[in-house]
């Protein structure tokens, strides 16, 4: 993932920050507990397409 894209990219719901996941493949946004993934190096921020975090699941 490009960090210069990363710097710009924001959570679509609450335009906060987000969280690279390398191992796996997502971008997270802590404040909504969401995971966007990234399909051949796309983010994908289409909230119907993010992924619920767990309760238990570590946002670090």
């Amino acid at each position: 993932m490009d960090p210069r894209l990363l710097e710009i990219l924001v959570c679509p719901i609450c335009k906060g920050p987000l969280v690279w996941r390398r191992e796996a493949a997502e971008l997270v946004c802590k404040a909504d507990r969401l995971a966007y993934p990234v399909k051949d190096g796309i983010p994908v921020m289409l909230e119907e397409e993010a992924r619920k975090l767990a309760p238990q699941e570590d946002v670090a």
